[in-house]
């Protein structure tokens, strides 16, 4: 394909992906309560008694509002936005490998989803150790903005880095990497998740970190199990 065809293709992908971003962003935009209270779970389950959110400006409502929105809309929007980037690639493929697409596709939404719920799981632990290092003296009251800020980049970020063994089952089954070449790696590769789990990290506390590494270094060892699977079948 020439450069403009590609160009104009990736042109119309972005633009189908936005399209359903939006769409994604309004939907979650009309159920801004009841993702208001699920966020607002982990909070509560730490103090029951105490776990209302406070603004402190006029346009904070409005704000919470459209970051709420921003996040549901990228969450719903992930499996067309992974479908468009994987139609985009796939022109590129042997149609041996056109085939992964649907499951590619279905896989690596599941994963975010699955990095998502890891972080909101684990936040209530995050948030009571937050609260209780700075000691007992000290008496919290939240603003909304700076609570879902840290909850929500927390749940993108997890939701991106378990797409980890994704993009490793992939790699192995393009040919890029081989599963041997993986598992002579493992040390460094172990070492390398070490320190993306401590910089991903932006409470900087051990429960995150924790929940982030041990996820990702199972990933590790089960995608290279995954690709010889996958690469033995393919050989069949």
């Amino acid at each position: 394909m020439p450069l403009l065809d590609h160009l104009a293709e990736l042109r119309r992908r972005i633009t189908i992906a936005a399209a359903a971003y939006v769409v994604a962003a309004g939907i979650a935009a009309v159920f801004y309560n009841h993702e208001l209270s699920f966020l607002q779970h982990p909070y509560c389950q730490v103090d029951p008694h105490h776990c209302g959110l406070y603004v402190t400006g006029p346009l904070d409502p409005l704000t919470l509002r459209v970051k709420l929105a921003a996040f549901g809309g990228l969450v719903l929007a992930t499996p067309v936005i992974l479908w468009e980037l994987w139609r985009f690639v796939t022109p590129g493929l042997r149609s041996s490998e056109k085939r992964y697409a649907v499951p590619f596709c279905v896989v690596a939404a599941a994963f975010f989803v699955l990095g998502c719920l890891t972080a909101y799981v684990t936040f209530p632990h995050t948030l009571r150790w937050l609260i209780g290092v700075g000691g007992s003296s000290l008496h919290t009251l939240l603003n909304p903005n700076a609570y879902l800020s840290l909850i929500l980049v927390l749940m993108f970020l997890f939701g991106l880095a378990f797409e980890f063994p994704v993009v490793l089952v992939a790699l192995e089954l393009l040919g890029v990497v081989s599963p041997a070449t993986l598992l002579r790696s493992w040390r460094w590769a172990v070492l390398g998740i070490t320190v993306c789990a401590a910089v991903l990290t932006p409470s900087s506390d051990p429960f995150s970190m924790l929940a982030l590494l041990v996820p990702l270094v199972a990933f590790y060892f089960t995608a290279i199990g995954v690709g010889k699977l996958g690469l033995r079948i393919r050989g069949a």
